[in-house]
């Protein structure tokens, strides 16, 4: 796939088109504060893609940061059965998609007492409440609203501590030939670690999904990327 990624914070907003490849994603930056670059900042980005295409090392370092990222994605999905108890909450209407009506059910969840995380990145669970809502064709989350409820220690209280308040909400939707992509997620949480205090505080919205070719590598895609937004085939130069 190729989409359009806009992330937000307090402090900057940045596009960029995505190419998904065999080798993983390839980025390219097309606006900053919803403005396109300046000529400067476009010659960096271009001689940034030049380094890329002529050193596949980084590629590879990129490939590995992005499976990490997404283990710990599908690592807390896969735990939202034993992490939380459910309460059905009633039906109602979500975006209808080409094999589906739209037709979603609505739960609330708390923490389950007899959950018990078993690294890290999931004890933040034990203290989220919120709503899910579930296509009931397609049995896939299309929205996961969680706020944690309390205080809760990061790494066992060493590594610091995530504020009561914080949220997160997370929105699919299938984007076309039966697949589900993610479309929002946002985070506004705190982490305090010692006497400092670190911010989550982002929108991430992803749009405009389209096919790409099987197998295109990422030299194939950093082509592509360069024929601007809508050129979904590798350029001939």
């Amino acid at each position: 796939m190729r989409y359009r990624l806009r992330k937000s914070s307090p402090r900057l907003t940045s596009t960029k088109e995505i190419a998904e490849t065999r080798d993983g994603d390839v980025a390219r930056l097309v606006a900053i504060d919803d403005q396109p670059l300046s000529p400067d900042g476009e010659q960096q980005e271009q001689a940034r893609l030049d380094a890329l295409f002529s050193d596949s090392t980084r590629q590879r370092h990129r490939k590995q940061s992005e499976e990490s990222d997404t283990g710990i994605v599908l690592k807390l999905l896969r735990m939202l059965p034993q992490a939380f108890t459910y309460e059905y909450a009633g039906s109602g209407q979500g975006s209808a998609g080409p094999n589906h009506s739209g037709i979603v059910e609505k739960f609330r969840f708390t923490p389950n007492p007899a959950f018990r995380p078993p690294d890290l990145e999931t004890q933040a669970l034990t203290a989220m409440s919120g709503e899910i809502w579930i296509d009931a064709a397609e049995e896939r989350v299309t929205r996961l609203e969680g706020h944690l409820q309390q205080d809760t220690n990061y790494g066992w209280g060493i590594l610091g501590k995530l504020d009561k308040g914080g949220w997160i909400v997370l929105e699919q939707a299938e984007v076309g030939a039966g697949q589900w992509r993610i479309a929002r997620f946002q985070i506004k949480m705190e982490l305090r670690i010692l006497l400092k205090t670190k911010s989550f505080d982002s929108v991430q919205e992803m749009t405009g999904y389209a096919p790409l070719p099987a197998n295109l590598d990422y030299r194939q895609a950093i082509q592509m990327l360069r024929g601007g937004p809508g050129s979904m085939a590798p350029d001939s130069h």
